[in-house]
C-alpha cells in the first residue's frame, strides 16, 4: 500500500475512516512518524501532569466559586452544568503537546470536552504496521482502555454492570461519524448495546434517560459544553449564532438524571470549565493559588497565558510577535490568531475586535521542525487520568489548519 489510491481504498474498506482526501489533497501520510521511547515517555509525563493541573485547578474552583464569574464570565447554564457536575470533568482527553526548539515540551491546551482523533489513532497505526517493521503500535490497547474508562466511571455511581450506553454526538456533522461508529464498534464488542442520537432525541424518565425511547445506562457526549449552553459571538462585528438559545429541555433531563445518580455521562458537564482557554491563564494569574508542585509543572508545560482583560493593548501590538490570540471556546484553529504568520494592520484588528473576556493571549513558542521540515503537533490521549495513545497532525506552518495525520510509532532512529 505504498501507492496512495491502494491505501485510500483500504481506508473505505476499514468502514471507519473515511474522506483519505480533504480539498483534493491527501489527508493521510503513508510514512509514520516514528518517536524514540524516551520522547514518548516525556509526551506522556506532560499529557498526565497537564491533566492533573486541571484538577487541582477544579479544585481551587469548588473551593472559590466566584471566579466562575468574576474571572470565567460564565453564563448562567454554563454555571449550571459546572454546579451539577460537582467538579467531576474527565473520563477521555487529549492534550496536545509540541516539542520546542529549546528541548522543552510545550502544551497549548487539554481537549477535555470532546477529544476527537481516536478512529485515526488506532486505524492508521493498524493499516501502515507493516509498512514499518520492528516499531512498536502504542495504540494497540487504546479500545481496551476505553472501555475500562467507562466501566469504572460507570462503577463509580452504580454496582449495576454497563450494558446500554447512549452515544450523543451532532448528528448533522457528518465528520463525527468515524469517531460515532469507532465507538460503537468497541462497545458492541463488548456485549454493549449503542444507542446513537442528539441532544434533541434525549428524553426524561422515571428511571434516568431515554435516547430515541430507549434507557440507557451512560451517555457518551460528543456534543461540546458550549453548544449546549447559551453561544455567545466573540467578536465585536460578528453576527449572532442563529442557534443562540441553550438547549433547556434535553440539558435539564440530563443534568437531572445525572445529579439523581440514575446516569452518567461521559465526559461530565465540569469541562465547560476545563475547556475554557480561560483556565490555561488561571493557571498564570493565580498561579500562587496551586500547590508549589503544581506551579513548577505549570511554568514547565504551560506557555505564558492571561486573559486580554489583563493586557495592555499596546504591548501586545508593540510585542506582536509574541503572542498568539485565542478565544475561550474555539476549536480546529478557529477563533485564534498567531501574531508571528499575520501583518501588523491584522493584527491590531483582531485585538481591536476581540471581545476581551472571551480571549486569552498565549506565549508563542518555536517548534522543533523534524528531517524533512514538518512541525508535530502530538496529541496524547488521556483516559482516566492515564496517558493512552498517540495522534500526531503534521504541519508546514503553525497557523495551518489542513495538516496531514500521520501513524504514530515508537522505536529508534527515525522515517
Amino acid at each position: 500500500m505504498d501507492d496512495y489510491a491502494d491505501f485510500a481504498r483500504a481506508v473505505y474498506a476499514t468502514g471507519v475512516l473515511s474522506d483519505p482526501w480533504l480539498w483534493g489533497e491527501p489527508r493521510f501520510r503513508l510514512q509514520g512518524v516514528v518517536i524514540s521511547p524516551e520522547l514518548a515517555a516525556r509526551l506522556a509525563e506532560a499529557a498526565e501532569a497537564v491533566t492533573y493541573l486541571h484538577q487541582a485547578l477544579v479544585e481551587i474552583l469548588l473551593d472559590a466559586p466566584g471566579h466562575l464569574t468574576a474571572f470565567y464570565h460564565l453564563t448562567p447554564f454554563q454555571q449550571m452544568m459546572w454546579y451539577a457536575s460537582g467538579g467531576l470533568w474527565h473520563g477521555m482527553a487529549r492534550a496536545d503537546l509540541f516539542l520546542c526548539t529549546d528541548g522543552h515540551i510545550r502544551c497549548c491546551e487539554l481537549n477535555s470536552d470532546t477529544p476527537s482523533g481516536q478512529p485515526e489513532a488506532v486505524w492508521l497505526n493498524r493499516l501502515r504496521q507493516a509498512a514499518h517493521p520492528g516499531l512498536d503500535d502504542p495504540n494497540t490497547q487504546f479500545p481496551a482502555r476505553f472501555i475500562a474508562m467507562l466501566r469504572e466511571s460507570h462503577a463509580k455511581r452504580t454496582e449495576a454492570p454497563l450494558t446500554r450506553v447512549g452515544i450523543v454526538y451532532p448528528t448533522e456533522l457528518t465528520e463525527d461519524l468515524c469517531m460515532i461508529t469507532a465507538f460503537s464498534r468497541w462497545l458492541e464488542a463488548e456485549n454493549i448495546q449503542v444507542i446513537v442520537g442528539s441532544p434533541y432525541n434525549l428524553r426524561r424518565t422515571p428511571t434516568g434517560v431515554a435516547l430515541l425511547g430507549e434507557p440507557v445506562d451512560l451517555v457518551l457526549r460528543h456534543y461540546k459544553t458550549d453548544w449546549w449552553g447559551e453561544r455567545l459571538p466573540v467578536w465585536a462585528d460578528a453576527e449572532g449564532y442563529p442557534d443562540d438559545e441553550p438547549l433547556t429541555e434535553p440539558l435539564l433531563a440530563l443534568l437531572d438524571a445525572d445529579l439523581q445518580g440514575q446516569v452518567t455521562v461521559v465526559n461530565p458537564f465540569g469541562a465547560v470549565v476545563t475547556q475554557n482557554k480561560l483556565s490555561l491563564a488561571f493557571f498564570w494569574e493565580e498561579m500562587t493559588r496551586f500547590p508549589s508542585e503544581a506551579q513548577d509543572l505549570i511554568r514547565r508545560f504551560i506557555p505564558e497565558t492571561y486573559r486580554l482583560t489583563s493586557m495592555d493593548n499596546e504591548r501586545l501590538l508593540d510585542e506582536r510577535e509574541q503572542w498568539v490570540l485565542k478565544s475561550d471556546y474555539g476549536c480546529e484553529g478557529a477563533e485564534t490568531v498567531c501574531g508571528a504568520f499575520v501583518t501588523p494592520e491584522i493584527w491590531e484588528k483582531a485585538v481591536e475586535l476581540a471581545l476581551p473576556e472571551h480571549f486569552v493571549v498565549q506565549r508563542f513558542f518555536e517548534v522543533q521542525a523534524d528531517a524533512e521540515g514538518w512541525l508535530p503537533n502530538y496529541g496524547v490521549f488521556v483516559l482516566g487520568g492515564s496517558a493512552a495513545g498517540f495522534f500526531t497532525r503534521l504541519s508546514r506552518a503553525s497557523t495551518e489548519y489542513n495538516a496531514l495525520t500521520a501513524p504514530t510509532f515508537i522505536g529508534p532512529g527515525c522515517l
